[in-house]
């Protein structure tokens, strides 16, 4: 009995000394799934430079929801003897094209869109020239002598962009875009800009992007919840 009475006595001075605390951990939500947006495009094609200024407006609303990229329309051909690719505004087209490729692969991403809305600026028969490229570079505070202008090269014609150009066309045709501009949220082309507006059957303009993104995002991430539970 006095061995219990002590024991007893013993186990409140216990928890008293050493206290019991729960760590609380935060709880926090498994990341959100970004929406990927194509837009297909050609880098001299006037509706591609529509779409990407409408793009500019969309992604001041929907940046953080979004993995968009450029995927570039052409047609692969081996005979072509400096690209591989035959390019439907020429052989600077293809140029434009792979200074863009390789700006996206060696900067990030705002500085990749300034370098496209800068190329924009100076009009369709200014893209693919190495001074343009320069100029927006510096514009978009790229270092153009690290990656991306060996990535391009001199001419725009570097063994890295032209290979990044092939791999892009062939993107462009395994998902089936055929028309610059094309926009496509989730892999479901929602809207065309060729000469006109076309198939866009939930609108064209930058508002109606951003609602149709909105609803993908809380689409796909109410998905991405339930199969997490």
């Amino acid at each position: 009995m006095l061995l219990l009475f002590v024991l007893s006595s013993l186990i409140p001075l216990a928890y008293s000394a050493f206290p019991f605390t729960v760590q609380e951990t935060p709880f926090t939500l498994q990341d959100e799934v970004k929406v990927p947006v194509h837009l297909g495009v050609q880098s001299r094609c006037r509706d591609a430079l529509l779409c990407e200024n409408i793009f500019d407006a969309v992604l001041k609303k929907v940046v953080n929801k979004i993995d968009l990229s450029l995927v570039y329309v052409g047609e692969l051909d081996d005979s072509e003897p400096d690209f591989g690719v035959v390019c439907p505004h020429g052989p600077q087209e293809c140029a434009g094209d792979v200074h863009q490729l390789c700006v996206a692969k060696y900067a990030d991403f705002s500085q990749f869109w300034e370098f496209i809305h800068c190329s924009n600026y100076q009009g369709p028969e200014m893209i693919g020239r190495p001074e343009t490229a320069l100029k927006c570079a510096n514009s978009a505070k790229i270092d153009w002598n690290a990656g991306a202008g060996e990535c391009a090269g001199p001419d725009g014609h570097g063994e890295e962009g032209v290979r990044l150009l092939q791999e892009s066309v062939k993107m462009a045709q395994d998902m089936e875009i055929e028309r610059s501009c094309t926009v496509l949220i989730n892999g479901s082309v929602v809207c065309v800009r060729d000469g006109t507006w076309k198939e866009c059957e939930n609108g064209h303009t930058a508002n109606d992007f951003i609602r149709q993104i909105n609803n993908e995002y809380e689409r796909i991430n109410a998905m991405d919840s339930l199969v997490s539970a």
